[in-house]
């Protein structure tokens, strides 16, 4: 099958979509008139237009045309306690009932530090932003302030959020830093971490990039080399952190100096935060004689802090998130032994319970491996499973949620042979 004939699959298929929405078609061009692009976050856009939401509960979404889906995707990983976790709900309501925008300290805040403290082996101390963004450019300043140096080690093709990112399109938006990029999971690359080098900033599994893991040996070499250097080792782990109760971290056993979190530690409300070794974080303790302020009027906002304390206490349990992860490993396992099957380019990259779907075939090892993906093989597949009733992202990245059974895994893996059926040459 050439490109020409996906294309037009893909159009047929976006053609089906529109006629099924009529409503979220007009609530887009009414958006459209006063946002750019229909919406204020663009990994939402999808072609011909996105569906818009009108109800979430538990696994599944209800969209204004009264469709229903279920929710693979996860809000890109935020979601994982769901779309409508008790305890969270629980907490935030009885919080709010003492008032919300205090301008000054107060008790839940401490519980969620000492809960972050506790659950990651890395971090000693913590500080608290709205957003893996805010967290991660807040960890670099403060590498770039306790080393004294001003160079950047990041992989290409690695998203570490909205002024952050070193794909594609991304160029025009990056913070003004000193950056050196470097492949993924090729140590040759090393090489380029010396004494003037402040701080890598790395995903032990690449999200956005892929959900391409790092190799363990290429970890311990990156480990190695910055404590020859004395750089400074960041994990973001915005991610990845829900690997199990102390993050992936915990699972590979290599320690960063810094981490950054962010996404679903507040069971979806906004959250972000950075921490790491305490003789680093001294930096913003003046008693220690610190020298950097760190402002953020929402910081310890009562809603976050609320929903983040009933999440790691009440939810995220090393049981429950074990138990996800296996969950996720068996669906991966199940989609490769049907791309295997397939005769279209087809591969599913992840660790635990996140997952890419690509369109090429493996090995991937790095963004690099995907340069020859096939775009419009991908939003045929996309919307082949959003017929079906299944939500995953346009790009092909699936994050399960605590509330994703075995038997919605089964349901999505159904969908998958129908939809490579449905696309195979001998149709």
């Amino acid at each position: 099958m050439n490109m020409s004939t996906y294309a037009a699959q893909r159009q047929a298929a976006e053609q089906r979509y529109a006629d099924r929405r009529p409503l979220s078609k007009e609530l887009f061009e009414r958006a459209s008139a006063v946002m750019p692009g229909g919406s204020t976050r663009s990994v939402l856009d999808m072609s011909p237009f996105p569906f818009r939401v009108a109800s979430a509960a538990g696994s599944e979404l209800v969209d204004v045309d009264g469709i229903n889906y279920l929710d693979f995707l996860g809000d890109y990983s935020a979601g994982l306690l769901g779309h409508d976790p008790a305890p969270v709900r629980a907490a935030v309501t009885a919080a709010l009932e003492h008032g919300w925008s205090f301008g000054g300290v107060h008790t839940d805040e401490i519980r969620v530090a000492e809960a972050v403290v506790d659950r990651f082996p890395s971090i000693e101390q913590v500080r608290f932003t709205n957003s893996g963004t805010e967290a991660n450019l807040m960890a670099l300043q403060l590498a770039r302030h306790h080393t004294r140096r001003q160079r950047i080690v990041v992989c290409d093709g690695a998203y570490h959020g909205g002024l952050l990112y070193f794909g594609h399109g991304g160029e025009a938006l990056l913070a003004p830093f000193d950056f050196t990029r470097v492949r993924y999971n090729d140590i040759d690359t090393l090489t380029a971490i010396d004494d003037s080098v402040a701080a890598v900033l790395i995903e032990p599994m690449m999200g956005a990039g892929g959900c391409i893991p790092a190799q363990q040996e290429y970890l311990t070499a990156l480990r190695r080399r910055c404590d020859e250097t004395g750089s400074l080792l960041i994990f973001d782990e915005v991610m990845t952190s829900r690997m199990s109760s102390g993050g992936l971290q915990q699972r590979t056993g290599v320690l960063p100096d810094l981490t950054t979190l962010g996404k679903y530690l507040a069971g979806g409300m906004t959250f972000g935060a950075f921490g790491g070794r305490a003789d680093v974080m001294a930096a913003f303790d003046p008693a220690r004689g610190g020298a950097l302020t760190h402002g953020g009027t929402f910081n310890n906002n009562v809603v976050s802090m609320a929903g983040a304390a009933a999440a790691m206490s009440e939810m995220l349990s090393e049981a429950k998130l074990s138990q996800l992860f296996a969950r996720g490993e068996s669906l991966r396992s199940r989609l490769n032994e049907l791309f295997r099957a397939s005769t279209l380019p087809l591969s599913v990259t992840g660790v635990g319970s996140m997952m890419a779907i690509h369109t090429v075939d493996g090995p991937i090892n790095g963004p690099h491996d995907l340069e020859t993906s096939d775009h419009e093989l991908r939003q045929l597949l996309f919307h082949e499973l959003l017929h079906r009733g299944c939500y995953i992202a346009a790009r092909g990245f699936i994050a399960l949620s605590l509330d994703i059974t075995d038997e919605q895994c089964d349901t999505l893996v159904g969908a998958m042979s129908e939809a490579i059926d449905s696309i195979s040459p001998s149709n």
